[in-house]
């Protein structure tokens, strides 16, 4: 149960986005942090106050704005690795997003101008990604299958959605270079056992790569005790600033790695026919970074910090089993995923018998002001899986209440009326 000390109307009060009246006086009732979370004031106002008073470049800028910029970028750096468990700072490489960091990494393979031994990719050689992976987690393995001549194999997804383990050793094998998964569902909200997957791709000398845009905004994260090699996730869906997102990897690792972009910032000297590059994090971060969002992003993090993680992950995990338990009253509604809170997050998607999802998010969103996600939510594959060309999808995040809950399940039955 969430804590007692757990004021989710005061939490509310903190996002002033919560509190809008839409057309017709319709109260926002907002069910789509899945997709991208609102923000705090307090994160408003941070990157208000630094547009406002502090900006400048960072990293090359002698004066007054310059010093102030890098040190507020830098302190930013320092609270998202202190929130992740990141064993070092310099193991943080701010991106624009999610997609970029696993672009990145995927990049590193197969690339001549990596001589490491562990990124060599080839024809013989395997990427192992899975069935329920967002498209961020697909294309770029699919891209370095096409360039290097590797061979792309993924893990099945069982009914009940979670991933089928029971073939592991035959599809982690010594051809598997990296096993890229999700750490927690998009469309499922299934959290991965990473620990279950890690021996077997550790006996064959593989990486593991994990897209935790999930996880990192609703579960305490602890980046060195989870024994991946690299980490993604984005700022968007954390409380934080579109436009940034965050790459953690093994510095042994990060190291070995070519930059991913060239230009200003990343190089340490320039010649006209050679370059020698910065070290890590800055070799990853070519031109100007998205400063205010980094600083946005800092924000964010102490915002979390100051609520708790144990005390949101607890309050996400009621509102999980309401949800479960309230849609199961509503006639002609399927959930896709698991149905009980074992190695589960707050993301619940689901059809209705006989209405296209469009039609419900539409109708909820006209008649109810309630946001929900419909589509394939960038999981095509796993929704072919399903047989299914679309869900529905409420997802749950800090400030959510059971009353919003109610409230959807209000709006379904009316869905199902319209369609009788």
């Amino acid at each position: 149960m969430t804590s007692v000390n757990y004021d989710v109307e005061r939490i509310r009060k903190d996002f002033p986005i919560l509190s809008r009246e839409l057309p017709g006086g319709r109260p926002l009732v907002y069910l789509d942090s899945g997709n991208s979370s609102q923000k705090p004031l307090a994160v408003i106002e941070t990157m208000r106050e630094h547009l406002a008073s502090h900006y400048g470049n960072v990293g090359r800028a002698m004066h007054v704005l310059g010093t102030e910029s890098t040190e507020a970028y830098e302190a930013a750096r320092d609270k998202v690795a202190a929130f992740v468990g990141a064993p070092s700072r310099d193991e943080i490489v701010f991106t624009k997003n999610a997609s970029e960091a696993l672009n990145l990494v995927a990049y590193a393979f197969g690339n001549r101008a990596c001589e490491d031994p562990r990124f060599r990719m080839g024809p013989g050689d395997e990427i192992v990604i899975s069935e329920m992976e967002h498209h961020s987690n697909i294309v770029p393995w699919q891209l370095l299958a096409q360039r290097t001549g590797a061979t792309l194999r993924w893990f099945p997804v069982t009914d009940e959605g979670r991933l089928d383990l029971s073939g592991l050793d035959d599809l982690v094998t010594e051809r598997t270079r990296i096993v890229s998964i999700a750490h927690q569902s998009n469309v499922l909200g299934t959290v991965n056992p990473v620990a279950a997957i890690l021996p077997r791709v550790r006996e064959v000398g593989a990486l593991l790569m994990l897209d935790a845009s999930q996880s990192v905004p609703h579960h305490p994260a602890d980046f060195a005790a989870l024994g991946a090699d690299f980490v993604a996730f984005t700022g968007h869906k954390m409380v934080g600033p579109s436009g940034i997102g965050v790459l953690w990897g093994r510095r042994e690792l990060l190291d070995a790695m070519p930059p991913f972009l060239g230009g200003g910032e990343m190089i340490e000297a320039v010649w006209m026919d050679r370059s020698t590059y910065a070290p890590v994090p800055h070799k990853f971060e070519a031109g100007t970074p998205p400063i205010v969002e980094a600083i946005g992003l800092g924000a964010a993090v102490d915002y979390l910090t100051s609520i708790g993680m144990p005390a949101i992950e607890a309050h996400e995990r009621e509102l999980t089993a309401y949800a479960l338990n309230a849609l199961a009253e509503v006639p002609g509604l399927r959930v896709i995923g698991p149905r009980d809170l074992e190695m589960r997050g707050g993301t619940v998607s689901f059809t209705l018998e006989g209405v296209h999802p469009h039609d419900v998010g539409q109708i909820l969103d006209d008649a109810f002001g309630i946001a929900v996600r419909v589509g394939h939510h960038c999981a095509r594959p796993l929704h072919l899986r399903f047989g299914i060309p679309a869900t529905t999808r409420a997802s749950f995040y800090l400030y959510n209440t059971t009353s919003e809950i109610d409230a959807l399940v209000r709006g379904l039955h009316h869905v199902r009326k319209v369609f009788a």
